[in-house]
C-alpha cells in the first residue's frame, strides 16, 4: 500500500465522507465513544470525533493528518506502540490504560484497535473505538474493595457469619468454623437445621420464613454434641437479583453463666450455697398456700448458734467460716427433700419443715439438729464444738403467714438461748413481747455506749496483814436513765451474747487507765489497777495491740495495770500463751479470777505468765462453817505460795474471814470490809486517809 500525504489523506477522508458528510459528523459527534480512523503506512489521523480530537488537545479539523505519536503525545505513544504494532499486523487489539487529558484529570479508557480490510484482505487502515470505563472502573474497585473489607472483617471478628439460600449453607467465615467445630466442607452445602438443637427448629423455621431481622437466642448443636447457647441474627440480601440470607450468630455461653451466677447470687447465700432469706421467702409463701389447700402443717425453725463470735474473735473469720459451712451440710443431712434450709446471715439459719402430721414431730426434727450440730467439727487440727438454740412455730396454730411465722420463730430461739441455749423450744403467746424486750435491752446498751451512760466505781484492796491499800479494780455500773445505777450482773452477760461487750470493755480499760495516771499525777500513791477482761476481747487477737494503744495514750506505766481473766479461758494455751507474753512485755501483770470455780491446772501456772490468783467469794463466803470451803481456800493460799503468786480473797465482809486469811498467810484481800466500790470522787478521798 502507498502512502498517502497529508493533503492526500484529507482528500481521501473528504471522498469517504462524500455525499454524507455532515451525517456521519453528527453521529460520530454524538455517540458517548472517542472514534478515529488512522490510515496504516503513515499511522495518520484521517477522521476523528470531536470527542477523540479535545481528549487529546486537538480539535476535530486540526487533528486530521497527525500521526498517532503526534496525536496522543509521546507519554501515551510509548504506553499504545506495542498495541498499534500488532493491529497492523492484522489483529483486532482491546486493552486499558490510562488517559490523562488536557486538564491533567486521569480517566481509564478500554480501547479497541479495529483492522479495515479491502476486498483482497489489503489492509486500508485501522479503526480507533475508546470507551471511558473510568466510573465503571471506579464501582468495581468499590465493590472490591468493598469485599475485601469484608472479607477482612469477617475473618477477623468473633462472630460467626454465614450465607445460606433457601436454608443450604453457600458460605461460613472461620469464626464460625471455630464456635462450631466443623471444617468449612462439612458445612457448605449443608442444611442449617443440621446444626441447629432440634426444639429450635421451628422457631429458626419461622424467623427466615417471615424474612425478619430482629436478634433472638438459640441453640446450636457443636461437631462434638454439646449444646452452646447462641444470639442469631438474620438479614436479607438481594445478589444477582435472588434472595440470600446472611448470618450472624454469636456465642453467648459466657453471658449465660453470667445471668445464672447473677441469678443463683441473688436467691442463694455465697459462703454456704444455701438459699437466702429472700428466695426462702418466696418459697415459703408457696409452701404455706400448698398447706392451706391439703390442711397440713408447715414448721419454721429459727437456728442460731451459741457463742459463735467468740470462735471468730478468737480463731478468725477464716476459722468461722469453715465453722457455718460445715454446720449448713450437717443441717441438710438431717432434713427430707420437701424441706429446706436457708441462711439469714451471720450464724443464723432457717429450716421448714413442710407437709408434717403432728408438732412432735417438728420436736424430733429439732432434737436431732442438736445433737448433729453439737457433734465434734474438726477445722484446722482444731476440734469445735458448735452448739445451737432453736426457736419453732408451726402453721397454722402460730400464724398465718410467713412474716408472722419466721417473726414467732425468732422470738423462740431467744426464748430459748435466753433460758440456758442448747436446746430447741415452741413459740408460745408471749413469747414475741420478750423478743421485743430482748431488741429494746440491746437498743438501750448500745444507746448508753453512745450517749456515756457507762461509769467506772473503785474497790480497794488491801494486805491483809497491815491493812495497807496495794491496789484498786475497777467496777463498771451502767447509770441507767430510768433505773437508775445498774450492777454488772445485770447487764454484762446480756452485752456478751449481743456483741457489745467489747465496746464496754474497750470504755472501762481506757476509763481506768485514765483515773489511775491522774491519781497518781495527783500525788496519791501509784498504785496497780485492776481491769476484768471478757474472754470475747482476749480473744480477738488484738488486746495487745488495744492495750499498748490506752497506754500510750493515757500516759500510764504498764506495770500499774493488771488484768483479770478467768480460768476457763486459759485452757486455749495457743490463743492465750502469745497474748499473755505480749502483755508481760508491756509490764503488765496478769490476775486469775475466781480461781477454783473452773479448769484448774496446775499446769498453765507453771507455764503462763501469772502473777496473782484471785480466789472465789464462793470459798470465802462460809468459811467459818464448811469445812470444804476452807480446805480450799488453804489449798489455793498455799499454792500460790509455792509458786511465788500472790494470793487474794474477794467477797471479806466479816473479820472472822480476815482472821482466818492472816492465819493462813494470805496476801491480800478486798470486799465490804475493805470498802465499798465507791466513784472516782469518793475513792479519792478514801485513798487520802
Amino acid at each position: 500500500m502507498k502512502a498517502l500525504s497529508p493533503t492526500q489523506a484529507g482528500t481521501q477522508a473528504s471522498a469517504v465522507g462524500r455525499g454524507n458528510d455532515g451525517l456521519l459528523r453528527l453521529v460520530a459527534d454524538s455517540v458517548p465513544a472517542l472514534i478515529a480512523y488512522y490510515e496504516p503506512k503513515t499511522l495518520r489521523c484521517v477522521f476523528a470525533n470531536k470527542a477523540y480530537a479535545e481528549s487529546n488537545g486537538w480539535t476535530a479539523e486540526s487533528i486530521i493528518g497527525k500521526t498517532v505519536r503526534e496525536a496522543v503525545g509521546e507519554a501515551a505513544w510509548q504506553v499504545i506502540e506495542p498495541q498499534v504494532a500488532r493491529v497492523l499486523k492484522g489483529e483486532s487489539v482491546e486493552y486499558v490504560r490510562t488517559m490523562t487529558l488536557p486538564n491533567g484529570e486521569q480517566r481509564v479508557i478500554e480501547v479497541h484497535l479495529i483492522p479495515h480490510f479491502d476486498a483482497e484482505a489489503q489492509l486500508l487502515g485501522a479503526f480507533v473505538l475508546i470507551t471511558d470505563i473510568t466510573r465503571h472502573q471506579r464501582a468495581e474497585q468499590s465493590i472490591r474493595e468493598s469485599a475485601e473489607r469484608m472479607r477482612k472483617f469477617a475473618a477477623a471478628t468473633t462472630e460467626g457469619i454465614f450465607f445460606h439460600k433457601d436454608s443450604i449453607l453457600i458460605d461460613v467465615n472461620q469464626a464460625l468454623l471455630n464456635i462450631m467445630g466443623y471444617a468449612r466442607e462439612e458445612m457448605i452445602g449443608h442444611h442449617t437445621l443440621e446444626f441447629v438443637s432440634p426444639e429450635w427448629h421451628q422457631t429458626m423455621i419461622d424467623y427466615v420464613s417471615e424474612q425478619r431481622e430482629d436478634p433472638y437466642e438459640a441453640e446450636v448443636l457443636h461437631k462434638d454434641g454439646h449444646r452452646i447457647a447462641v444470639e442469631l441474627v438474620g438479614k436479607t440480601i438481594i445478589v444477582d437479583g435472588v434472595a440470600h440470607r446472611l448470618g450472624v450468630l454469636r456465642d453467648i455461653t459466657a453471658r449465660k453463666h453470667a445471668e445464672a451466677r447473677i441469678q443463683y447470687m441473688a436467691h442463694h447465700d455465697m459462703l454456704t450455697g444455701l438459699p437466702n432469706r429472700a428466695y426462702l421467702t418466696e418459697r415459703l409463701a408457696t409452701i404455706l398456700a400448698l398447706a392451706r389447700r391439703h390442711g397440713t402443717l408447715v414448721a419454721i425453725m429459727f437456728i442460731d448458734l451459741d457463742n459463735f463470735k467468740t470462735v471468730n474473735d478468737s480463731l478468725g473469720h477464716h476459722v468461722g467460716d469453715g465453722l457455718l459451712k460445715e454446720v449448713a451440710v450437717r443441717i441438710k443431712e438431717v432434713l427430707r427433700e420437701a424441706d429446706m434450709v436457708s441462711r439469714l446471715g451471720g450464724d443464723e439459719f432457717l429450716v421448714i419443715l413442710a407437709d408434717f402430721a403432728a408438732p412432735e414431730d417438728a420436736a424430733k426434727v429439732a432434737e436431732k439438729l442438736l445433737q448433729v450440730i453439737a457433734a465434734p467439727i474438726a477445722l484446722e487440727g482444731r476440734a469445735l464444738s458448735a452448739k445451737a438454740s432453736i426457736g419453732i412455730s408451726v402453721f397454722p396454730r402460730d400464724g398465718d403467714n410467713a412474716e408472722d411465722l419466721i417473726r414467732h420463730a425468732d422470738a423462740a430461739m431467744y426464748s430459748a438461748k435466753d433460758n440456758g441455749r442448747g436446746h430447741s423450744r415452741f413459740y408460745a403467746p408471749g413469747l414475741a413481747d420478750e423478743g421485743a424486750d430482748t431488741l429494746a435491752r440491746e437498743s438501750g446498751l448500745r444507746q448508753a455506749l453512745q450517749r456515756g451512760e457507762f461509769v467506772l466505781f473503785y474497790q480497794p484492796q488491801l494486805r491483809v496483814d497491815d491493812l495497807r491499800l496495794v491496789g484498786i479494780e475497777a467496777l463498771v455500773r451502767w447509770r441507767h436513765p430510768e433505773r437508775g445505777l445498774t450492777d454488772p450482773s445485770e447487764f454484762i452477760e446480756f452485752a456478751e451474747t449481743r456483741g457489745l461487750i467489747d465496746e464496754i470493755g474497750q470504755y472501762v480499760l481506757r476509763e481506768a487507765c485514765r483515773q489511775n495516771k491522774a491519781w497518781q499525777d495527783a500525788g496519791h500513791a501509784a498504785l496497780p489497777m485492776s481491769v476484768n477482761v471478757s474472754a470475747v476481747q482476749f480473744r480477738r487477737g488484738d488486746l495487745v495491740a488495744a492495750v499498748k494503744r490506752v497506754l500510750e495514750e493515757t500516759g500510764m506505766e504498764g506495770r500499774y495495770l493488771e488484768l483479770e481473766l478467768t480460768e476457763s479461758l486459759l485452757m486455749d494455751r495457743d490463743v492465750v500463751g502469745e497474748a499473755l507474753t505480749g502483755l508481760r512485755a508491756l509490764g503488765v501483770k496478769i490476775t486469775i479470777d475466781d480461781f477454783g470455780t473452773g479448769y484448774s491446772s496446775l499446769s498453765y501456772l507453771k507455764q503462763l505468765p501469772i502473777d496473782k490468783l484471785k480466789i472465789d467469794r464462793t470459798f470465802i463466803d462460809d468459811l467459818g462453817t464448811d469445812a470444804d470451803d476452807r480446805a480450799i481456800a488453804i489449798a489455793i493460799i498455799n499454792l500460790a505460795k509455792t509458786l511465788k503468786l500472790t494470793a487474794l480473797a474477794e467477797g471479806v465482809e466479816r473479820q472472822e474471814q480476815l482472821d482466818f486469811l492472816r492465819a493462813q498467810g494470805c496476801d491480800e484481800f478486798q470486799g465490804y470490809l475493805a470498802g465499798n466500790p465507791v466513784p472516782a470522787e469518793e475513792f479519792d478521798a478514801f485513798s487520802r486517809c
